[in-house]
């Protein structure tokens, strides 16, 4: 079981989404449609499972974090401005693949710390970043201000159950998804689930809140991934990776839905813990819960190390863990009688 979810995750990490980029989108599409009756929504697709009158949606945003070209230089080298929010620290060096008229692999420009002491390197200004495409003058006939920038990673399989790429916010919650829609078409759960992949979570959410408003269920769950575990990163802000998956617990989060899912968990051995949060999740159960007249929105996460970055971790058991409890979750009827 965990095999598939990490091969699909690497294949998911491998894809693009971002702007008119839709690798991603369309492998994950491809892949719902084994499962459930999918259609696209705008830039969102949502699958559905079941026929039961009361409704549970599981949404997960599926677009990434990159670039916009913004100027292109007659030496060829390209200004960029961020799409969602980007780490700028990492950038020198960094490989990248340009879409333009083809696809085109370039790199971040990167001063020699020969050339420049550590206290002068600033990075507080992307503009002053530059991506050098290696074409020169010839760059402008294959690249528009407009077209996007994608990280360049391949994800690689880690020690134990890890794994790291790019992209694995929130192609973890993406895998979770097609995981859930591969075990419930065998289950036939009573209630309806639909299947939500949204898209523009990175810059405010967008597709959630559409999403939401159309399909109108009784409850709500946004799988996502919060911080994991690292040096230099007080506890009090971070998930420990290996502990399972985080049920969310918020002002903004419907209680009823957090205390079912950690039942849940208790009663099938199934490794979690919380998070809590004091005001916004930042993920989409913020906009899904005041969809429409409002709807009833709980929050599992998936914690990951690096974030918005190309070199993201994860625990392939962590993932396990969520698909568990949402599985059982679901086929519980999940709020339907509280």
């Amino acid at each position: 079981m965990s095999e598939y979810i990490k091969e699909t995750l690497k294949k998911l990490s491998r894809a693009v989404c971002i702007g008119t980029q839709k690798s991603a989108f369309d492998l994950a599409k491809a892949e719902l449609e084994k499962y459930a009756d999918v259609k696209v929504q705008g830039e969102n697709i949502i699958a559905t499972i079941g026929q039961g009158e009361y409704s549970l949606m599981l949404a997960a945003h599926i677009d990434e974090v990159g670039f916009v070209v913004t100027d292109v230089d007659d030496a060829g080298f390209l200004t960029v401005a961020a799409n969602g929010g980007i780490d700028l620290r990492h950038l020198p060096s960094r490989r990248v693949v340009v879409h333009g008229k083809r696809d085109i692999k370039c790199a971040f420009c990167s001063v020699p710390p020969h050339l420049k002491g550590r206290e002068e390197l600033k990075f507080e200004n992307i503009a002053d970043f530059k991506i050098d495409t290696l074409l020169g003058e010839k760059a402008k006939e294959v690249v528009t201000p407009g077209d996007y920038v994608s990280f360049d990673e391949k994800p690689c399989s880690l020690l134990g159950d890890k794994l790291t790429g790019k992209s694995l916010d929130n192609r973890v919650g993406v895998v979770c998804l097609l995981e859930l829609a591969r075990r419930l078409s065998e289950k036939r759960p009573e209630i309806k689930v639909v299947f939500a992949l949204t898209a523009q979570e990175e810059l405010g959410c967008r597709g959630a809140k559409t999403a939401a408003f159309s399909v109108r269920p009784n409850e709500a769950i946004a799988i996502d991934v919060t911080f994991g575990n690292a040096p230099d990163i007080e506890s009090v802000h971070t998930c420990t990776m290996g502990g399972g998956a985080m049920v969310g617990i918020s002002p903004v989060l419907c209680r009823d839905i957090s205390d079912k899912m950690i039942d849940t968990a208790k009663q099938n051995n199934i490794k979690y813990d919380t998070e809590i949060m004091s005001e916004r999740t930042g993920t989409d159960s913020d906009v899904i819960s005041v969809a429409g007249a409002g709807i009833k929105t709980g929050l599992l996460s998936v914690p990951i190390r690096n974030m918005h970055t190309p070199a993201e971790i994860v625990n392939i058991k962590d993932i396990v863990a969520a698909c568990d409890i949402l599985e059982k979750y679901i086929l519980n009827g999940g709020i339907k009688n509280v």
